[in-house]
């Protein structure tokens, strides 16, 4: 293959062909895409779940993942959190001329093995090139479709009072990877990106009937703040144990260096969760048998209000959280 992506690769002839063959089918082959139809049949049930996300971050490469993984991983924990099983992803690239092949070339194998992570299959995609100013190397687009499984019921995403509000882990990781790599800001160790697909994770709390489950997120843009303010509504408040949210020591140090509210950066790996209160020990359980909810921890509750975020500080004061407005870190995702 050629040294680099050249606007031949998105002709649709020749060269197009030899990407598809030559890189892209030998790392996500399978038998719904091996055809290489122009639309992939897939099983599925009575119900589906369907998400679709574009992925631009900068760069393409971060501590603890890339782009590749993270369009994956973003696709899959929209499905999870919706409640249903992912199963199958479409992956469209559009590539700017001049990109490196073998930067391609580790995408694409990232994109596969966090496909195989996640037990999901990639079943069709798009390849487009475009002019090397008209687009920044890289940009993904995932869809994702997911299956409810018999008899799980489907989270209402509506929050009640008496729920607890659970973190499956440490927050604010992976906009801080992203930021300190883009701005080369020399932190030793690195900061790591909490990036990962959490379907199986998700699925272990839905498996158990007892579990309810009021509502799911994964707080990507935004972070824990932007989740916890769309999800209160006019007649419920949630408070938030300010000294239990888990923040990873040095990204804690990072935001305190940069005057930064862990609470509005971006994530990649955390699901929240509002629960009743009857079955939390029960979540956080289920949480801690997967590696990526092993600092699960209930961080606030909910209770009857007037629609407020306010976070119980160590020395028993209240601050407001609001929703965050503008971008605080760019192209996180």
């Amino acid at each position: 293959m050629d040294e680099v992506i050249t606007l031949a690769h998105g002709s649709g002839g020749e060269k197009s062909r030899e990407l598809v063959e030559h890189l892209f089918l030998p790392a996500y082959s399978n038998p719904y895409l091996n055809p290489l139809t122009d639309s992939a049949i897939l099983t599925g049930g009575e119900k589906i779940a369907m998400t679709t996300d574009s992925y631009v971050v900068k760069p393409l490469f971060f501590p603890g993942g890339d782009i590749g993984r993270l369009a994956v991983s973003g696709t899959v924990n929209d499905l999870a959190v919706s409640g249903a099983c992912p199963k199958f992803l479409s992956v469209g690239m559009i590539l700017a001329a001049g990109l490196e092949m073998n930067v391609l070339q580790r995408i694409v194998q990232s994109i596969a093995a966090t496909a195989k992570e996640a037990g999901v299959q990639i079943v069709t995609g798009d390849t487009k090139v475009v002019e090397h100013n008209s687009a920044d190397r890289i940009f993904i687009n995932t869809t994702g479709i997911g299956v409810f499984p018999a008899g799980r019921s489907i989270p209402p995403q509506k929050i009640e009072a008496g729920d607890c509000i659970i973190a499956s882990g440490f927050i604010a990781s992976h906009g801080m990877a992203v930021m300190a790599e883009r701005n080369s800001l020399g932190f030793i160790p690195a900061i790591e990106s909490d990036v990962a697909p959490l379907g199986k994770m998700v699925g272990g709390v839905l498996q158990d009937s007892e579990n309810v489950v009021h509502a799911m997120r994964d707080p990507t843009r935004g972070g824990v703040a932007a989740t916890l303010c769309e999800w209160v509504t006019t007649n419920t408040d949630i408070l938030l144990y300010d000294q239990v949210i888990p923040v990873r020591a040095d990204v804690r140090a990072a935001c305190k260096i940069l005057g930064l509210d862990p609470l509005f950066i971006a994530n990649e790996g955390v699901v929240l969760f509002a629960v009743a209160q009857s079955c939390a020990k029960n979540v956080i359980t289920a949480l801690q048998k997967d590696s990526h909810g092993c600092h699960a921890v209930i961080i606030g509750e909910v209770r009857k209000g007037i629609g407020k975020v306010v976070a119980l500080t160590e020395i028993g004061s209240q601050r407001r959280i609001l929703m965050p407005r503008g971008e605080l870190l760019p192209r996180i995702c």
